[in-house]
């Protein structure tokens, strides 16, 4: 917990936590966090993509990992826990099973960015390890115009050796990563910890109507206001989607002219639609899309939509799921039911590492849900229990390993 309040001293603003991918904050934490991963008995080194990464081989140096972490990067105006904890406890854990007999080396991560904040893509730091990087994201640039491949130069870093970070499915056993919720359910239930069972689905669109610009005085069967049916579908989206048991969030929304006496005759907005599976996710949308092209024939409009970002559900690892609740088991958080179970409707790092890894989450409570905000807050004893739970898990999956290492074939 005290090393949590230590990184969240490095922010590039002072009212608040901001800590981006490629800057000097950056910079700042990576270099904590290798101190304390030389600490817990780790090599360290700073992969080619920026992550932060520690060590501890097996009983021979080319036994494949099992990779412990999540990210360090925040939001503008972040907490103190989101990605952060998952470190730390990942350290933890390290530093405790320092001197176990496992057999396969034990690695943990600090991913750089994982937010998207300062260049708007996300999963930057994890999609570099997993070996999914795609060169055009050189040409990102953030709010000052600079490029990525400038910011990677800037930092330290090569662009032409940014592959060099990717690991492969032989290196890797697993991807284990502890996360706060993100959400009430663990709270509601009285419970510290959960499993994880799946990442959702998410599709991210940018919805236009266009109409007519009037001055208005204009009647109104002669209008054609974009943003009043822009608004018409932003109700229909909560509508159909509460009823679906989907997720959707508007978030950001532009007309134009922009002017107080003036009828919109364009208006813009995002959709972010999350599912916990992408069939449930395509059949919401279906129905959205349906009702907004209903709404803009009835007003006289048109209606433009673009996807910017698709991705399928990550499930998680069924044998994983099973070691994090033989972990929870270990500990006090357990009652005669078995381990909470639940499916995360934010995105993780670990959706990347599933590309070349079974991944496994173990989520902790947060106090009333609230992220991505200064009043993101956890117990010390939930946090106790997080590493309790995750030394665990890597025991059980080393006896599982063990076993089906040692099945005849």
């Amino acid at each position: 917990m005290a090393r949590a309040d230590q990184l969240a001293t490095h922010s590039s603003r002072p009212d608040g936590i901001e800590r981006v991918y490629l800057s000097p904050e950056h910079r700042a934490v990576n270099h904590l966090a290798a101190g304390w991963m030389h600490e817990a008995g780790l090599v360290t080194w700073e992969d080619a993509a920026g992550n932060q990464c520690g060590r501890r081989a097996g009983a021979t140096d080319e036994l494949p990992a099992v990779l412990l972490g999540s990210h360090l990067d925040t939001v503008p105006g972040a907490g103190r826990y989101d990605g952060v904890l998952g470190v730390l406890v990942a350290i933890e854990v390290a530093a405790r099973l320092r001197d176990a007999e496992l057999p396969f080396a034990l690695e943990v991560v600090a991913f750089g960015d994982e937010e998207g904040t300062r260049f708007g893509t996300t999963l930057l730091g994890s999609r570099a390890l997993a070996g999914t990087w795609q060169p055009e994201w050189f040409e990102l640039v953030d709010a000052a115009g600079i490029r990525l491949a400038d910011a990677a130069r800037a930092f330290g870093l090569d662009p032409v050796r940014f592959a060099d970070a990717a690991r492969t499915s032989d290196e890797l056993l697993a991807y284990l990563e502890v996360h706060i919720e993100q959400g009430p359910k663990l709270e509601f239930a009285d419970r510290a910890l959960g499993v994880v069972t799946s990442i959702a689905a998410a599709e991210r669109r940018v919805v236009t109507f266009t109409g007519e610009a009037r001055h208005c005085a204009t009647p109104w069967e002669l209008r054609h206001d974009a943003l009043v049916g822009a608004s018409e579908g932003v109700l229909a989206i909560e509508r159909i989607a509460r009823s679906r048991g989907s997720f959707a969030t508007v978030g950001r929304i532009h007309v134009e002219p922009d002017a107080v006496n003036v009828i919109p005759g364009l208006a813009t907005f995002s959709l972010d639609l999350r599912d916990e599976t992408a069939d449930g996710r395509d059949a919401t949308w279906d129905a959205i899309h349906h009702e907004l092209q209903a709404i803009a024939g009835a007003r006289g409009l048109d209606v433009a939509i673009s996807s910017t970002h698709v991705a399928p559900e990550v499930v998680c690892s069924p044998s994983l799921q099973a070691a994090f609740s033989a972990g929870i088991g270990a500990t006090s958080d357990v009652d005669s039911d078995a381990p909470l179970s639940l499916f995360s409707v934010a995105g993780h790092d670990a959706m990347a590492v599933a590309a070349v890894a079974p991944v496994g989450m173990l989520f902790v409570r947060c106090r009333g849900g609230v992220s991505h905000h200064a009043d993101e807050s956890v117990r010390e004893s939930d946090v106790a229990l997080a590493i309790d739970a995750l030394e665990a898990a890597v025991l059980q999956f080393a006896l599982t390993y063990s076993h089906d290492a040692a099945e005849p074939r």
